[in-house]
């Protein structure tokens, strides 16, 4: 038979508990789950901190999906309480246990002074060509203007940087460093794709610039043309979120994880021998550091460059792919990051091996004796690594990466 609206409330009210703002808080914070049902538009006008989206119009849809496990308690909010307890009723009837509504909506909770946020709005373009990022839940609105927010530097713009800066221009990271002090020559084109013929003898910084803003003219470029050294490294790695390593000499490899660790800014760091690459993230006080895995340069005759031991092109290529994806897994906050785990890559039989790593006390950067900053400190201490051991490594460091 037909039912009016109150009819079907009463039903609603019958098959799903309401709470008041202050029981929706107490149950989050003992691992409710908060899912917000309002459609796009109103979410993006604010919303509670630490919700999951999930439209009214596709939340049957999308729930499975997003929370599995149906013996989840969730707790529904809409903007006055209604679409919520009409959609508490409809998971109700799907099997979850423990559906509650939000009595009052977001517009009772932000009128009694609670916490909530007001994301960046992605333009209509935005949306367009980060789209596919917007499907995935990891990354999503939210992540994608994180993004668009992050600062990252290229330690060079050779074979490694190549790739990874095309893939993280592509990917919307809003300001892109780039330190290269050299010019494009015609050798270097066999591996480094982010620069063109009719770019040889121009300098690498402007030629990486031209490419990056042919793909995606919204991304901020900021050119370093001069060599990276002890009295310019701190500042030009100020600001910066993430750092990738493309460098191709010990010396600078040191200068920069030192100043990095004081810093306290993670890099992402690959280096290639002809068929070989190597990968790991040394993230200050988490995990080791440079020095912590090769204390020492080895002779140049054991870890030669490029341009004496030679490459195959695609190795720095796949390299960068991977720096990277490891880029935006920190920027992210998703996934597990290389912290402490060094990748070893083959490319003649296509296997990847992996190390663990472990920070050395005694290291003279990052060691327990060393000068750690507040938030080096703090991110050290959230990564549970308050006694880590010294472990001998079997790694053998690799030369040039361009």
């Amino acid at each position: 038979m037909p039912k009016t609206f109150n009819e079907l409330m009463r039903e609603a009210r019958a098959a799903a508990r309401e709470v008041w703002p202050d029981e929706a808080a107490r149950l989050v914070q003992s691992g409710a789950r908060l899912v917000d049902v309002r459609e796009q538009d109103e979410w993006e006008q604010g919303h509670i901190p630490g919700a999951l989206h999930l439209a009214r119009s596709y939340l049957e849809q999308e729930i499975e999906a997003a929370v599995p496990d149906r013996t989840t308690p969730l707790v529904l909010y809409c903007a006055g309480g209604v679409r919520s307890l009409l959609a508490a009723r409809e998971l109700r009837e799907m099997g979850y246990a423990e559906p509650i509504s939000l009595a009052g909506g977001f517009e009772l909770w932000k009128s009694e002074g609670r916490p909530w946020t007001q994301p960046k709005v992605l333009t209509l373009e935005q949306k367009r060509r980060y789209s596919r990022h917007l499907l995935i839940p990891e990354v999503g609105a939210e992540g994608q203007a994180q993004l668009l927010d992050s600062r990252v530097l290229f330690i060079g713009a050779g074979g490694l940087g190549s790739s990874a800066m095309l893939y993280l221009a592509a990917a919307g990271v809003g300001t892109i460093g780039i330190v290269d002090f050299d010019v494009v020559d015609l050798s270097n084109l066999q591996r480094q794709v982010v620069h063109t013929t009719d770019r040889v003898g121009q300098k690498k910084t402007d030629s990486a610039a031209e490419a990056i803003r042919a793909l995606n003219p919204g991304v901020e470029v900021v050119a370093y043309d001069e060599m990276l050294a002890e009295d310019n490294v701190a500042r030009i790695i100020e600001g910066y979120d993430v750092i990738l390593d493309g460098t191709d000499t010990f010396e600078t490899r040191y200068t920069l994880n030192d100043a990095a660790v004081r810093a306290g800014i993670p890099v992402v760091h690959a280096s290639v021998f002809r068929f070989e690459g190597q990968l790991t993230v040394f993230q200050p006080y988490a995990g080791p550091c440079y020095r912590c895995l090769y204390p020492t340069a080895p002779p140049p005759e054991l870890a030669p460059g490029c341009s004496v031991a030679g490459v195959l092109g695609v190795v720095p290529g796949t390299l960068g792919l991977l720096q990277a994806t490891e880029a935006l897994k920190v920027l992210l906050g998703i996934g597990e990051p290389l912290v402490g785990r060094l990748l070893i890559y083959d490319a003649l039989d296509m296997s990847f091996q992996e190390l663990k790593l472990r920070r050395d006390p005694h290291c003279p950067a990052c060691g327990d004796g060393a000068a750690q900053s507040g938030a080096t400190k703090a991110a050290g201490a959230s990564a549970g690594t308050s006694a880590p051991q010294a472990q001998p490594l079997v790694a053998r460091p690799l030369g040039g990466a361009s």
